[in-house]
């Protein structure tokens, strides 16, 4: 009949605490003259408590220790070799709350490994259909040319100016997602240098002018600054970052809107440089989500009005590289605010 696991331990505990007191016992008896025996054996009673206590905390922790490593052994996320020897006692809240942290810690990580895998499953699926929608609109239009309406002029003009829009939308795709890869993997180098953003904000309004007036939209500054603003940064990745911000407005700002950007002392050490456009503005359930790649709030629009659908989650990257901060403010049907900080020059 097999045993408990309990009943072998306290047997076999029993068997090494008898054995102990019969060689004690033993040597007393055998080895010391007559006289000396009494006194010999009251002097061992605390030699025999000592050894008791020694097997049984050895005994104990080592039962502790190989039935929590063959649970490791069972349970296949528990990686049996971050369990040390060390670590089994027999005080049991201690050791409650040590499997607990662990257990609490596993769980975090699976969460987390679920949540990248998900998340992986859904950039796989993004960029699927974002490649997709123009390499086919590309695809259409260059098998009507060679179907034969190629010869006429009017058509391959317009087929062939659609065509290229494709190919422009998917070097502006492939662009991105290069970007998005050396900022996630390498990391982004920063090269800070002193500039006036007053001027920087300046040449991405001309840059934009001619996207803007198709919309009739109007770019300008919230005040007029009587002085140049001076800021630490990287100037070409904040002039990136206000491009896709000032494009962004642009997009999903009202025809004849506005888009404005104001310059504001953040703290003593801070700017705060804003972008406030007063178009369609975003609902509160969007707003955490935005900075994801490949979201979009309205793809039908979204896909519409063009671009990547990762200029947003570039601004985070680029920011977040100066360590400063990206923020938000949107009022759906009101307009929107984006905002950063940068550190002042000294």
């Amino acid at each position: 009949m097999k045993l408990k696991k309990t009943y072998s331990f306290s047997i076999l505990s029993s068997v090494y605490l008898t054995v102990s007191f019969i060689l004690i016992s033993a040597l007393i008896y055998f080895l010391l003259p007559e006289e000396k025996k009494l006194l010999s054996l009251l002097i061992s009673f605390p030699a025999i408590f000592i050894i008791s206590f020694f097997i049984t905390q050895y005994r104990t922790e080592r039962f502790i220790y190989d039935r929590i490593r063959k649970i490791y052994d069972e349970v296949s996320v528990l990686n049996e070799d971050e369990f040390i020897r060390a670590s089994a006692t027999t005080d049991i809240d201690s050791l409650s709350n040590s499997v607990t942290n662990y257990v609490q810690g596993k769980r975090i990580e699976i969460k987390n490994l679920t949540e990248r895998d998900s998340f992986r499953k859904d950039f796989l699926g993004n960029v699927s259909h974002e490649l997709k929608t123009p390499l086919f609109t590309v695809q259409g239009y260059i098998l009507t040319l060679i179907e034969g309406a190629i010869n006429d002029k009017m058509i391959r003009d317009k087929y062939l100016g659609r065509a290229n829009k494709g190919v422009e939308r998917l070097v502006a795709i492939v662009k991105d997602l290069d970007m998005i890869a050396k900022l996630e993997t390498e990391g982004l180098k920063i090269n800070y240098e002193v500039f006036n953003i007053i001027d920087l904000i300046q040449n991405v309004f001309d840059l934009v002018e001619m996207r803007a007036k198709k919309r009739n939209i109007t770019l300008q500054f919230n005040k007029f600054y009587d002085y140049p603003v001076f800021v630490s940064a990287d100037k070409e990745r904040i002039e990136q970052v206000l491009i896709n911000l000032i494009v962004n407005s642009i997009k999903y700002g009202k025809t004849n809107g506005i888009t404005s950007i104001g310059i504001e002392s953040y703290n003593e050490n801070k700017f705060i440089i804003k972008v406030i456009d007063n178009g369609e503005g975003i609902k509160e359930e969007h707003i955490s989500r935005l900075f994801e790649r490949f979201y979009r709030v309205d793809q039908s629009r979204s896909r519409e009005q063009g671009g990547s659908g990762l200029g947003l989650s570039i601004v985070k990257h680029m920011v977040e590289a100066h360590n400063e901060t990206v923020l938000i403010n949107s009022t759906f049907s009101v307009g929107s605010e984006f905002s950063f900080t940068l550190k002042k020059a000294k």
